[in-house]
């Protein structure tokens, strides 16, 4: 059991925690296309629900910025009652999928898919904020987004862009305080001086609407199940679970690097954010992922135990119940402010340049995933990506080349690389350009996979180059 000093650290970061989750919750609804409320039970279900699990021990789940995206294509195509059947499905398949001990494999993914993921939804992302945060109506499509843009500066509330931009430079420069300051999270104070602004200036700008955590609540009826025969819904749960899982496993990996306690079990993890999803269908609620802003907060306020992410839940849940008014003074632009400074922070410059420095190919996937992206859906554009790396890891594992070195009078052939059929024919024309010479002798120590229909061509070409009798096929 811990002691009362782990208590002390835990109570202490927990309410860290729910300051930093708090503005994050509200603000991903809001951007989702859903009311505010449901955001706040999907992190209230992340804490008292999934922190009891043994997964990892300082991760906190809630709803994320990287699901926004998909949760508003899926609420403005089925509509809000179809979300919670959605989310439901995903989180019983997250729950399959750590039953068969899958987590793991989720490590094996590319990481330039990851991160171009990443990209490509901090790009819409800010396409999508930028909009709401001069108070215009947004278009539905990203690449509508952008081709508009141009629009946004006749058409701002620009007391609205004050808000947020306001909101951004707090966030920017918080940073930059003493550490005693920063215990209290940046987004907080942006948001809290955002909303003293517009109530002391009285400006006329849009604010969260709230009707109760409860009146939001809507589980689904047997009815709403009927979206699962369309091929789309059933794209969008794969979508759902294999993105929250992916995004969930690679915060895990990350939350584990920064403190010395116990390491993920990865696949105990993919089953608590199973059963996480799995409440919030039932509850209507948006989808949840392990949130890394929110668990590195975690880390930093000294969490050593669970306990602090339960806690968290428990101070969301009281927030939500106590003081459900407070959310009607928020200006949806400082939310936006504070969505578009966690899409900018999603945008991976210094991979996409260390990439291009060492391995330009997955430098490529990696922009071409984020580009698919924004051209299309979230779903297909990831669709592209791994395709994409796919396609990379089959080119480079059939990657063959041949050297020609001369030995005297007796010309070494060496075969590098990987020997499959796939290259057979680029190989034999590389072979029958080799000059012609006394004596050939054929290398394949280069190679790190010779599949049999090229060591019968190599063989075959070694035989006629060197005609002598009782020499070996292959050195």
């Amino acid at each position: 059991m811990p002691g009362a000093g782990s208590f002390r650290a835990d109570f202490g970061a927990s309410v860290v925690v729910a300051l930093v989750a708090l503005p994050l919750c509200v603000g991903v609804a809001v951007a989702s296309g859903v009311p505010a409320e449901l955001g706040i039970v999907t992190g209230v279900v992340g804490g008292l629900v999934t922190g009891w699990f043994r997964g990892s021990s300082l991760q906190v789940s809630g709803p994320a910025a990287g699901l926004t995206v998909l949760v508003y294509e899926a609420v403005s195509t089925y509509g809000l009652p179809a979300l919670g059947v959605l989310v439901l499905a995903a989180g019983l398949l997250q729950l399959v999928m750590g039953a068969l001990r899958l987590g793991r494999w989720f490590r094996a993914i590319s990481v330039a898919v990851v991160h171009g993921m990443l990209a490509g939804i901090g790009l819409v992302l800010i396409a999508g904020q930028l909009y709401a945060l001069g108070g215009v109506e947004a278009p539905g499509r990203t690449l509508a987004k952008l081709g508009a843009m141009h629009e946004l500066g006749a058409r701002a509330d620009w007391a609205a862009v004050a808000l947020g931009a306001g909101t951004i430079a707090v966030l920017v420069l918080w940073r930059r305080v003493p550490p005693r300051l920063r215990l209290v999270p940046g987004a907080l104070v942006g948001v809290a001086a955002a909303t003293a602004a517009a109530a002391l200036l009285r400006l006329p700008v849009e604010r969260v609407r709230v009707t109760g955590v409860l009146d939001a609540v809507a589980p689904p009826d047997w009815g709403d199940f009927g979206v699962l025969a369309s091929a789309g819904a059933v794209g969008t749960v794969f979508a759902l679970a294999l993105i929250a899982s992916a995004e969930t496993l690679f915060s895990a990996a990350a939350v584990d690097r920064m403190h010395q306690g116990p390491r993920t079990h990865y696949d105990r993890e993919l089953i608590a954010q199973g059963v996480g999803n799995t409440v919030c269908g039932l509850l209507g609620a948006l989808p949840m992922t392990a949130v890394i802003v929110r668990s590195s907060a975690n880390v930093e306020a000294g969490a050593r135990t669970r306990a602090s992410r339960i806690l968290h839940g428990a101070w969301l849940l009281l927030f939500a119940a106590v003081f459900p008014g407070a959310l009607e003074a928020v200006p949806l632009a400082a939310l936006a402010g504070v969505l578009l400074h966690a899409g900018w922070k999603l945008l991976p410059a210094r991979a996409v340049a260390a990439l291009w420095r060492s391995h330009r190919g997955e430098a490529v996937v990696l922009l071409a995933t984020a580009v698919a992206i924004v051209a299309t859906s979230l779903f297909e554009g990831v669709l592209v990506g791994l395709g994409l790396a796919v396609a990379k890891a089959a080119w480079e594992t059939s990657h063959v080349h041949i050297e020609e070195v001369w030995e005297g009078e007796e010309l070494c052939v060496r075969v590098v690389g990987n020997a499959s059929f796939l290259k057979l024919p680029k190989l034999l024309d590389s072979l029958e350009a080799v000059p012609h010479a006394t004596s050939v002798r054929l290398d394949l120590s280069g190679l790190r996979h010779l599949d049999h229909a090229c060591l019968t061509a190599l063989e075959g070409w070694e035989r006629t180059r060197t005609p002598l009798p009782g020499r070996e096929g292959v050195i």
